[in-house]
């Protein structure tokens, strides 16, 4: 982590006509390059990408907007979103010569060093990097008349239970859409927020008053703490660690389950999510599994991400889940008939365990809570 967060710049490329918001509309992007298939030009990311590859930079498969360039020691890894590029390496002169090469071909804007980029704050030390969207938490508080509210403790209530048919729908249900879909993207850099965002989410379809209260709410508990973030540490251990667990049919309106996961990178969160599950589970083993198999296929896209970074992870990585029946499950190589519909999913894990960066799982007990741990 520490040889390739040293150094970072920012770049805006003028080249190409117009940007989008973070909130862009998916649809719009596919009517775009619907138009250009038609009539057969080149989609406007083959441009920067084609001088990329001359440039020696390769893209990764995982992540299609990340390129890297490994030679003689020197490592370099460029990210693009739009119209907008960042640039991170070990070697400033390498650095140079890359933004001088791209403004040759693109028109650009050095930003220098790397302090601003789509509403996410950037602070560096000589230790560690922290991530904040605080300017756009407090634009947020301010444009919805909350900057002087009373600060909360919590984001939501613990005994509060939001269905689709509290109370009267809102005269106007624009308002509340904005505010969530705001929220959505302030959950970048706010993992404590994913979980009730993921539930205010769910009602922009049809708004109603306990709703926008319960948006209230989360807007007086970012009042408390608008500037909290993400640090990421420039030392330590690199080992990847996983957290999973399942609300058992959450959902009152259609009694799915919902999973969460979160996985952290040398001790510092790298990927959480909250989504609910597709399908109504009868057992709580069930959901639990899902939620288990899910992380696991995001553990593996981080793996292929890790290696197109050059980070060797050699270790074992810890996957935790509070499910005893679940890790049974998981462990014995025996089909029961209770266990015939995750069979999928039971197959996805056992792979896992196949490969050298998975083995067979072994179970400690730590804090009165059943861990499951991947060792070699």
């Amino acid at each position: 982590m520490k040889c390739w967060l040293l150094l970072m710049y920012g770049l805006y490329i003028d080249d190409v006509k117009g940007t989008c918001s973070p909130m862009i509309d998916t649809v719009c992007v596919k009517c775009i390059f619907f138009f250009y298939c038609c009539f057969g030009l080149e989609k406007p990311g083959c441009y920067i990408s084609n001088a990329l590859k001359a440039a020696g930079f390769h893209r990764s498969l995982s992540d299609y907007s990340l390129f890297v360039r490994s030679y003689q020691g020197n490592f370099l890894a460029l990210l693009i979103y739009m119209d907008d590029v960042i640039l991170a390496g070990n070697n400033l002169q390498d650095i140079e010569n890359t933004k001088l090469f791209l403004s040759r071909q693109f028109k650009l804007k050095d930003l220098g060093q790397l302090k601003y980029f789509l509403g996410i704050e950037v602070a560096r030390s000589w230790n560690r990097i922290s991530l904040s969207q605080r300017k756009y938490a407090l634009d947020i508080l301010n444009d919805t008349g909350f900057l002087g509210a009373k600060p909360s403790r919590f984001p939501l209530d613990q005994n509060v239970s939001l269905t689709q048919s509290d109370r009267k729908l809102l005269e106007d249900g624009s308002a509340y859409r904005r505010l969530v879909g705001r929220l959505i993207y302030l959950t970048i850099t706010r993992p404590d927020l994913t979980y009730v965002v993921h539930i205010l989410s769910q009602f922009m379809d049809k708004p109603r008053q306990p709703h926008l209260a319960a948006a209230h709410q989360v807007l007086k508990y970012i009042k408390q703490t608008p500037g909290q973030g993400i640090m990421l540490p420039s030392t330590g251990n690199l080992q990847l660690q996983a957290f999973c667990d399942a609300d058992w049919a959450r959902c009152k309106n259609t009694r799915r389950s919902v999973t969460g996961h979160c996985i952290l990178h040398g001790g510092a969160p790298i990927s959480w999510r909250t989504k609910k599950q597709t399908t109504v589970l009868r057992s709580s083993a069930e959901a639990e599994y899902r939620s288990m198999a899910t992380t696991c296929c995001k553990i593996t896209w981080l793996k292929n991400i890790l290696k197109d970074l050059k980070i060797n992870h050699t270790q074992s990585v810890t996957l935790f889940c509070d499910n005893q029946a679940t890790m049974h499950i998981a462990s014995k190589l025996v089909f029961h008939e209770r266990t015939k519909h995750i069979e999928i999913d039971c197959h996805l894990i056992r792979e896992k365990f196949k490969q050298e960066w998975f083995k067979h799982p072994t179970f400690e007990l730590h804090s009165n809570r059943q861990i499951y741990l991947l060792s070699h």
